[in-house]
């Protein structure tokens, strides 16, 4: 037996900020990346879509890999006043950093139940339909995955047009990590028909559109369907978790500072390769059911994939290529990684993977040992 449970309505495309408009007389307390407040974007949506009845609160003091800091510092910030309604906005950090001044304020009685309401501005963490948070830890230079049903928001607004802005460069980043989401949902050991399903579409409309909006951001179609890949993957992984791919760029990230989807991307062929036991155009027989489901994602792309080696070498093929085509790096040392910082953290790293939650739902039980070779082959 598996138990699914969706909560997050959606509302989606062209118009779909007009829903902001039925929040009216209450305090509302915005989570805002803070670009869209310097650009000025945030204001004109207040301005257009929420009524003058509301009394409203900006927190705007977001950083990439929110460190428990702000998190304290946004809770500290509503205090004024008990919201009623939180809207978050933003990319991934200023959903995960909303959800985790959420979760504390609550743990800590200073918020009630309140309509969380996400609109993200990038196509890529998923994280307005997931129960999942991640939380930088500075001084220890670690991240931690918070996981709860109180993480996830009651609504998410998905318009296009909010992602039409995003630089090429985010716009990989950011599709590699839909990508990642997928692909890690799709052979968790949690995986089901429901989650299967939302994966492989995720996976289809990636290789189909995520190099279409890179080339050209003013692509309509190509960022709605990038869009709504990532919510698509999201609920993937909500529903089946993820695996190591993720464990290492949650060890990783936090000393090497690469933005978590290209981190995610570098890891991916590696981590592809020893989920399968995939060593010289061979599998491992226990790694055997692993590798045909890979099989069954480089053959819905249109590879002929006929014995699970085949696949797993054309899906893994079929990254590299994308990457290219995304003028991505391949290895940490192409990113700018010193070969005398990777040494002196690779076993912290990998002990760090271990431990993390993601791991738990890896198909491959890893230990030390494989998380190592996963690094030094990306290295």
């Amino acid at each position: 037996m598996y138990r699914i449970f969706y909560k997050t309505e959606l509302f989606i495309g062209s118009g779909s900020l007009e829903q902001l408009k039925t929040y009216q007389n209450q305090a509302i307390f915005i989570v805002a990346d803070p670009f869209l407040v310097q650009t000025g974007q945030l204001e004109e949506l207040v301005e257009t879509y929420l009524d003058s009845s509301n009394e409203i609160q900006i927190f705007s003091e977001i950083v990439p890999d929110p460190p428990i800091e702000v998190v304290v510092q946004g809770i500290q910030a509503a205090q004024g006043k008990v919201p009623q309604t939180m809207i978050a906005i933003g990319g991934g950090s200023a959903i995960d950093a909303a959800k985790a001044i959420y979760y504390f304020a609550k743990e800590q009685g200073l918020f009630e139940d309140l309509c969380f309401v996400a609109i993200p501005t990038t196509s890529g963490t998923g994280s307005e339909v997931t129960d999942f948070s991640v939380i930088t830890d500075t001084d220890l230079g670690q991240k931690y995955p918070l996981v709860s049903r109180d993480l996830l928001p009651d609504v998410a607004i998905l318009d296009a047009n909010l992602v039409k802005s995003l630089p090429s460069s985010i716009t990989a980043d950011t599709g590699m990590d839909v990508l990642t989401h997928a692909f890690e949902a799709y052979v968790s050991t949690q995986a089901s028909d429901f989650s299967d399903a939302l994966a492989e579409k995720a996976v289809q409309l990636v290789f189909e559109y995520l190099p279409k909006a890179y080339r050209n951001g003013q692509d309509s179609e190509a960022r709605e369907k990038l869009h709504a890949a990532s919510t698509l993957a999201g609920m993937a992984f909500n529903t089946a978790s993820l695996g190591i791919n993720h464990s290492l760029a949650h060890a990783a990230g936090a000393r090497f500072h690469i933005p978590h989807g290209r981190l995610n991307s570098i890891l991916m062929p590696a981590v592809i390769r020893y989920n399968a036991g995939y060593q010289h155009g061979k599998i491992a027989p226990d790694c055997l059911a692993t590798a045909k489901r890979y099989q069954r994602l480089a053959q819905l792309l249109g590879y002929s994939a006929s014995n699970p080696g085949q696949g797993v070498r054309q899906l893994t093929e079929a990254v590299n290529r994308l990457q290219g085509r995304l003028k991505l790096p391949k290895t940490l040392s192409q990113y700018g990684v010193l070969s005398s910082l990777f040494q002196e953290c690779r076993e912290e790293l990998a002990k760090a993977a271990l431990v993390d939650k993601c791991s738990l739902t890896n198909p491959r039980q890893a230990d030390v040992a494989g998380l190592l070779a996963i690094l030094d082959a990306s290295f």
